[in-house]
């Protein structure tokens, strides 16, 4: 299999991305493995194909390194949005994406005839747990303890306890799920040992995306990101929308109505909560790195 490509990314997330809109791709499941390869592929957190839509402008699918579909990418969908505009697929400013998450709208900053930022309206959080989807007895599930995992352990008194380690956080759906975590200092976590006890808590049966949050001030937070199928990643657009949600649901920081500055490790993310709509909006950087052609072996693609 041949195709062309560009490599794109919003605040160092970065997927390879494919015009499907006169040709469908077989098997994406298997190219997004191949291409997200960094030694090996063309190196990636994922695949994203830009295909037709009945009901919007386009629709955009996309997978995570492993090879699952993602329904939602605030990141991503930024790049398709200046994808479709750079490469005269459109003119329309603001331009409608379908994902499996719902229809995005997306207003689009342009310099010099080309998209240099997006802000996307990422509608409205999800936090009933059935929705995320989350198994808990909790109608919302918020500021909670989680468990990651019991020992038993023996006391002085020769009597047997359960020690639990654990953390508390806030569920909250942004077209994909997200369980979010306030810390003191993100940089000295071990997101290789933490990240993937979330990711594959059983209370979570389609996986989590997991942001460790600390407080820099009032309108700035930095955070680390472990996302499903990917494993850390600079940044995360919808984990930045369920920051900024947890944020202002426990009032650590941001205002309604005011952007909240979202340090990602790939750089500043800008989201802001609107009282009127209830919607979070995204605004950051959409940013392509290169361009060209990928042949794929066949017995890659078994």
């Amino acid at each position: 299999m041949k195709f062309k490509f560009s490599k794109m990314h919003g605040c160092g997330n970065d997927y390879v991305y494919v015009d499907c809109t006169q040709q469908e791709m077989s098997n994406p499941e298997a190219v997004a493995r191949f291409v997200s390869r960094y030694h090996y592929g063309i190196g990636s957190d994922g695949l994203i194909l830009i295909c037709p839509s009945e009901v919007a402008d386009f629709k955009m699918r996309m997978f995570n390194a492993d090879g699952s579909e993602g329904k939602m990418c605030g990141n991503g969908i930024r790049c398709v949005a200046k994808y479709v505009y750079d490469y005269h697929l459109t003119d329309k400013n603001p331009v409608s994406i379908e994902t499996l998450g719902g229809i995005k709208t997306i207003d689009l900053i342009i310099d010099n005839g080309k998209v240099t930022e997006a802000k996307v309206d990422m509608g409205q959080p999800e936090t009933r747990p059935r929705m995320i989807p989350m198994i808990t007895d909790h109608y919302i599930f918020v500021d909670q303890s989680l468990v990651l995992r019991e020992t038993t352990i023996v006391g002085t008194d020769n009597k047997t306890y359960k020690e639990k380690f654990f953390f508390n956080g806030t569920a909250v759906s942004m077209g994909n799920p997200h369980f979010v975590v306030f810390v003191p200092d993100v940089d000295a976590l071990d997101l290789e040992d933490l990240g993937p006890q979330f990711e594959h808590h059983k209370l979570f049966p389609e996986g989590v995306n997991t942001e460790f949050v600390q407080i820099i001030d009032e309108n700035t937070v930095k955070f680390r990101v472990w996302e499903r199928g990917s494993g850390e990643t600079l940044a995360c657009g919808t984990g930045a929308c369920a920051v900024n949600y947890a944020c202002m649901k426990l009032k650590k920081a941001g205002a309604m109505d005011k952007p909240l500055n979202v340090q990602a490790r790939g750089g500043m993310l800008k989201v802001t909560y609107e009282s009127g709509s209830n919607h979070i909006y995204l605004q950051g950087p959409a940013v392509e790195v290169f361009s060209g052609e990928i042949e794929i072996p066949e017995e890659a693609l078994q």
